[in-house]
């Protein structure tokens, strides 16, 4: 059972001394405080005014396995007892980890078989960034700097994620210049955004333009420049943009045309969420470093993780030692609930089960909302789904004449009638837990068809 808070001097707390992650502050002041979540059950969160939310986010697209497992918890207490941290700077290792790592290789089938941990995609990202330019340069090619990623990509809210990343809202907060990069050597092109900036062209000559788009710029600044590209195999945080399905294929053939580095963000895609255990597979592809983090323990702990080829791995311990890692890299904890999440998801069939039922099914229903009248498109892709609210089914217009006065407000309504979803501008995103039921499906989606109908006259007052 929960403990009994007091809700109201939480809030009085939260308002006097708790400064949220990625917030308006003053919003949340005017507010009277945030919400506050208290427990958690399944695919269900619950705050201190009594309400019961549907998870559709699985937190913050993490908590593929559910909340309130008592084997995690277990396992996390039997880990503190036994060893509850060292660290791996000094020509040390501890066993979760080593068995983690050896894990993780296993689920890459043996073609990424090096593992670095970190606390969070941010840092693995940060990780990757100077592994790739460290990896040339031991290799003798110094001019292999620039990293090329994608406008509208999210990499992390550290300074090398967010240079990686292609939120120019990001990029203008707390640099020296606003749309200056906050790091040098980042190029980005084109994301492949077909709804938003393709419509004019079949997705498949899309696909191709965009992947063209990448080529161009590697001809622009020069291959022997080019380190490597990076991308999200479906961007989550950019609003669930599920690339046409030609355009990987051909980014990772250019990617080998001129010896480039073949990088996927897997913080979001890995661990099944797009009905396979990596989002590259989904896609057809190869790459030669992964990132992950949030599935890999379920956000029970703070853990994330760098895969790495072999050829990558040899090359780098030519070079001496490699100056990078983080007080938590490899924490024995952390590693031991993710290794027994990982256990969780394959002995109850999850990733079988996304990619076979829930999958489909989610697919099924929001196909449902595209007859709404606010509904320009409902897409998804495993258990990620997106649907774009539009002023004119047509055109694609959206209300207020920009994006973004649509997305909040039926966001807010929808946690109101018992969801949780995300606003990104006019998008409304999700990303359930890996355990949802059809049944609980049907509900998600019955809940954003509701909360359409309620926006629907407020909307069409604004224009």
């Amino acid at each position: 059972m929960p403990r009994n808070y007091d809700i109201a001097e939480l809030r009085r707390l939260d308002i006097a001394h708790h400064l949220p992650a990625q917030a308006d502050w003053q919003e949340i002041e005017d507010l009277g405080g945030s919400r506050i979540i208290t427990h958690a059950e399944g695919c269900y969160i619950h705050d201190g005014d009594g309400n019961r939310i549907l998870d559709g986010m699985a937190g913050l697209w993490c908590v593929t396995v559910g909340y309130g497992r008592d084997e995690l918890a277990e396992v996390a207490r039997e880990q503190m007892l036994e060893l509850p941290y060292y660290n791996s700077f000094f020509k040390t290792a501890n066993a979760p980890a080593i068995m983690l790592a050896d894990k993780i290789s296993s689920l890459t089938g043996g073609r990424l078989p090096h593992v670095f941990f970190n606390s969070s995609g941010s840092e693995a990202n940060d990780t990757i960034l100077r592994m790739v330019r460290h990896y040339w340069q031991v290799k003798g090619e110094h001019s292999r700097t620039i990293i090329i990623s994608r406008h509208n990509a999210y990499h992390g809210s550290t300074v090398a994620g967010v240079s990686m990343g292609g939120m120019k809202s990001m990029h203008e907060q707390g640099f020296p210049a606003p749309g200056v990069l906050p790091m040098l050597g980042i190029e980005h092109v084109r994301q492949p955004y077909w709804y938003n900036e393709g419509r004019d062209m079949t997705p498949e000559d899309f696909g191709t333009a965009c992947a063209q788009a990448m080529e161009d710029k590697i001809l622009e600044v020069g291959p022997e420049n080019v380190a490597a590209f990076i991308g999200e195999p479906v961007q989550g945080a950019g609003g669930v943009i599920i690339p046409p399905a030609n355009y990987w294929p051909q980014v990772e053939a250019i990617c080998r045309k001129y010896g480039i580095l073949l990088v996927c963000d897997e913080v979001i895609c890995g661990f099944g969420r797009t009905g396979n255990i990596w989002g590259h597979e989904t896609m057809g592809i190869q790459p030669d470093i992964i990132a992950m983090a949030k599935g890999l323990s379920s956000g029970y702990l703070p853990i994330s993780a760098v895969a790495v080829s072999a050829e990558i791995v040899k090359v780098i311990k030519t070079g001496g030692d490699f100056v990078h890692g983080y007080t938590y890299s490899g924490h024995p904890v952390a590693s031991a609930v993710a290794l027994r999440n990982i256990e969780i998801m394959e002995r109850e069939g999850l990733f079988e089960k996304v990619r076979d039922e829930t999958g489909p099914y989610l697919a099924k229903k929001l196909a449902t909302l595209r007859d709404h009248p606010l509904v320009g498109e409902a897409r998804s892709i495993g258990l990620l789904g997106a649907v774009e609210v539009v002023a004119n089914k047509v055109t694609g217009a959206r209300f207020g004449g920009a994006e973004g006065t649509a997305g909040p407000m039926v966001r807010d309504i929808c946690i109101r009638n018992g969801l949780m979803v995300r606003g990104i501008r006019d998008t409304i995103v999700m990303c359930p837990p890996l355990i949802i039921t059809p049944t609980q499906i049907d509900d998600l989606v019955g809940i954003i068809h509701k909360s359409l109908d309620e926006a629907e006259p407020k909307l069409r007052a604004i224009g």
